[in-house]
This record gives C-alpha cells, sequence and structure tokens, in this order.
C-alpha cells in the first residue's frame, strides 16, 4: 500500500492515447469509496493544447473499479466535477494513476444543480478515436447515474453527500 503523503502522477489520456492532462497530486489516503488525492492551488498541468495552472484546490476520490472520478473543489472553484472515463488504473507502486478520458462529466456547481457537460465533445471524439459502442453505452450509463448520484435531492449518495468534505478539510 503507498502512504499517504507520496507524490501521484495523474495520466489522462484520451481514448486515441494523446495526452488529455498531466499533474502531480498527493495521496491523503483511503477508505471504502477508493483512494483520495489532493491537489493544492496553483499545481501546474500539462495538456496536448499546452497546458494551464489550476484555479482551485481540490480533492479527487479514485473508485475501485468504477468507470469515473470525482473531483471536489474548494470555494470558489465548484462543488464538484465528475469525470467518466475508463477504470482508472494504478503502477505497481502507486505513484502513476492512470485513466481515459470519455469527455461525458457532471458538474454540480456550488448551491447550483448537477448537469452533464461535454455531450457534443463526446459525440465528436467517439467518432474521431474509433471508441466501441460497448465503451461508449457504458460512458453514458456511467453519466447518467453519476446525474442521478450527485442531485441535491437524491437519497445522500456517497461520496458526494458528505463524506468528500473530510479530505477535502485536509486540504482547505
Amino acid at each position: 500500500m503507498t502512504a499517504e503523503g507520496t507524490s501521484v502522477l495523474v495520466d489522462v489520456r484520451k481514448y486515441d492515447g494523446s495526452l488529455s492532462a498531466r499533474w502531480n497530486a498527493t495521496r491523503l489516503g483511503e477508505d471504502e469509496h477508493g483512494v483520495w488525492l489532493g491537489t493544492a492551488q496553483g499545481v501546474p498541468v500539462a495538456s496536448a493544447t499546452g497546458g494551464w495552472t489550476n484555479r482551485f484546490a481540490y480533492v479527487m476520490a479514485v473508485p475501485r473499479g468504477e468507470w469515473w472520478t470525482a473531483t471536489f473543489c474548494v470555494d470558489p472553484g465548484p462543488e464538484m466535477y465528475c469525470d467518466v472515463c475508463t477504470v482508472p488504473e494504478w503502477n505497481a507502486d502507486g505513484t502513476v494513476l492512470r485513466r481515459v478520458d470519455l469527455d461525458l462529466d457532471v458538474v454540480r456547481p456550488r448551491g447550483g444543480e448537477a448537469r452533464i457537460k461535454d455531450e457534443d465533445e463526446f459525440a465528436e471524439h467517439r467518432v474521431r478515436h474509433g471508441c466501441p459502442d460497448s465503451v461508449s453505452g457504458r460512458a453514458r450509463h456511467t453519466c447518467e447515474w453519476l446525474l442521478e448520484a450527485v442531485r441535491r435531492d437524491g437519497d445522500g449518495v456517497e461520496p458526494f453527500a458528505s463524506v468528500y468534505r473530510h479530505w477535502l478539510g485536509l486540504i482547505g
């Protein structure tokens, strides 16, 4: 098991293998919802378009065996931003996390309602990158599940209801 405080390279690719984003995070710990990573404000992010510096500190939940990750930002960032992706994979020593971004996202702005983002990008990249129907079908199913899970009026699905606040408190 990788120790808390270990630096983790998060390597996100598009379905064709091209770079989507890459940055360093810190392993905060693990619970029944998966591994939690923290990223401070101002961390550089490399991308195919040149990169940027992240504007908000955040934590990311990396569940086991699921087709998503969830990012929870400190104020004034969005409350949560869930990426639909292939099942995240760790290297042998837990210092590199790889996943394929499938472009569909579920976003819940602070004080707002959850919505699906980037459906047009998903449709375009599905064709351009040759994403098979089995993968795109799983992506859509996961996106719909996430949308219901992060709704404010839901039945408290974790880690979206409150669990993330503990982890966010470790970096905020």
